[in-house]
């Protein structure tokens, strides 16, 4: 049987574009069908209720599901498209033009900052969690890191020569610096629910 080629770098990276991208969609797919699920009739039991600090129903209902007049999932069905679009095009052959990665750059960063946003809002304004949500975040985080390794290394991002060591630091350890991330907001949420973790034991 002949062996499959190696990936290089940059198919490793387009790869891994399609496959979070396709994860973060399918989550906002499901929180897409939940909310639908709770215009038909309030009172249904979501599958992602689970208890009450792991209850998605609090969250999706809250004003801050619609931070700009329509549910927030549907950006995510339409950003995380685009993101597996690239990342096949990639796959393809397709190469991009700095401006291009510099557009993706900045689509990361709003990404990340609105991701925060929520995590803020959720645990400690509505003061519940909801799993899709969550995954969310997570893969939001990791292809925002992944994205601007990625236009650092290419020189897309031009830092001075300063930046050298930082961008070789983040290059060799991003896998390090977003599993730090996932643990800050970890245990923020472990920190903030305690009350509610600790009955369970």
């Amino acid at each position: 049987m002949k062996k499959l080629p190696k990936l290089d770098g940059y198919n490793k990276f387009a790869l891994f574009l399609v496959i979070a991208a396709a994860i973060g969609l399918a989550a906002a797919f499901i929180l897409t069908i939940e909310k639908i699920s709770l215009l038909k009739n309030p009172v249904t039991q979501l599958s992602c209720n689970l208890n009450p600090v792991v209850a998605c129903g609090s969250v999706i209902q809250s004003k801050q599901a619609e931070a700009f007049g329509f549910a927030n999932p549907l950006i995510g069905l339409v950003s995380f498209g685009v993101i597996i679009t690239i990342g096949m095009g990639m796959l393809a052959g397709a190469k991009y033009k700095r401006w291009f990665w510099l557009g993706l750059e900045a689509g990361t960063v709003f990404g990340v900052l609105f991701s925060l946003w929520l995590f803020y809002q959720s645990v400690y304004v509505i003061q519940a969690l909801c799993p899709y949500c969550m995954l969310v975040w997570a893969v939001v985080i990791a292809i925002f890191v992944n994205v601007t390794v990625f236009n650092l290394n290419q020189k897309f991002i031009k830092l001075p020569k300063q930046f050298n060591g930082f961008v070789k630091f983040l290059s060799d350890y991003k896998a390090w610096v977003i599993l730090v991330w996932y643990l800050i907001i970890l245990g923020l949420i472990a920190n903030h629910f305690w009350y509610y973790w600790k009955t369970l034991f």
